[in-house]
């Protein structure tokens, strides 16, 4: 009888260890799957060298138009155009480590891939002809001594306002505002603008904002008014201080 029993218990133990060895090595399979799909969510979130693909060439395309990329745009990740994103982001005030991931794709105007909505309604595409020359004239008549990412930032600061309550919600409206810009003041503001000021507008348009969401901006060494300077800085690019 003891014998029996004894071969009962080896037998439940036996059972026990097989079950007990089987749920682990689902577990792991479990854990191992997550694991690569993680990893796949975070590769497909990124850019990096190595990658390749359209995204990649439209990086290389908007680096290559603002003057931070000599290469091929052939959608291929390489160590130029590392070195071109790490410019862009140094330029800009982000992370410089050469990988466009969600504040990078955003800087860039690339706003599905920063994982943001609304990117189509708030890109060129829901402005007029009319708005991107009058942005454009804006841009000359105000910073077209700056260097491009300077001008953009202008526009950028131009649009800003637009979404912002504190001021009218239309091109026209925020740059006629009274004493808001110079450029109106003086009548620099019709003057023609040239190709790089159009291309600054349309890029501002689409996105790009090198001021990080600035409202303001101003020369320090022209201002006059102290309450602008009161305002917290952000960014200096070039002459102008960028601030909220």
């Amino acid at each position: 009888m003891n014998k029996i029993i004894r071969v009962s218990a080896l037998a439940l133990s036996l059972v026990a260890v097989l079950a007990a060895a089987v749920l682990f090595t689902v577990q792991t399979v479990t854990r191992g799957d997550a694991s690569a799909a993680y990893e796949q969510d975070i590769e497909a979130a990124v850019l990096k060298q190595g990658s390749r693909g359209d995204d990649v060439k439209t990086v290389q395309t908007k680096l290559k138009r603002w003057g931070y990329y000599s290469g091929n745009v052939d959608g291929i990740y390489g160590s130029q155009t590392r070195k071109a994103v790490e410019y862009f982001q140094r330029k800009n005030g982000l992370k410089v480590d050469g990988i466009v991931g969600r504040a990078t794709f955003a800087a860039l105007g690339m706003m599905e891939q920063a994982g943001q909505t609304g990117g189509s309604q708030n890109g060129a595409d829901s402005y007029t002809n009319s708005d991107t020359y009058l942005l454009a004239r804006c841009i000359y008549g105000e910073a077209r001594g700056e260097s491009y990412t300077g001008q953009v930032a202008v526009g950028a600061v131009v649009l800003n306002r637009v979404k912002s309550s504190q001021f009218p919600n239309t091109i026209a409206g925020v740059i006629y505002q009274r004493h808001a810009f110079t450029a109106v003041s003086d009548g620099q503001i019709n003057l023609t603008p040239d190709q790089t000021a159009i291309n600054a507008a349309k890029d501002a348009m689409n996105g790009w904002d090198p001021t990080g969401g600035c409202l303001y901006y101003y020369n320090p060494a022209t201002a006059t008014s102290s309450w602008i300077f009161s305002r917290e800085t952000v960014v200096t690019i070039g002459k102008h201080v960028f601030a909220i």
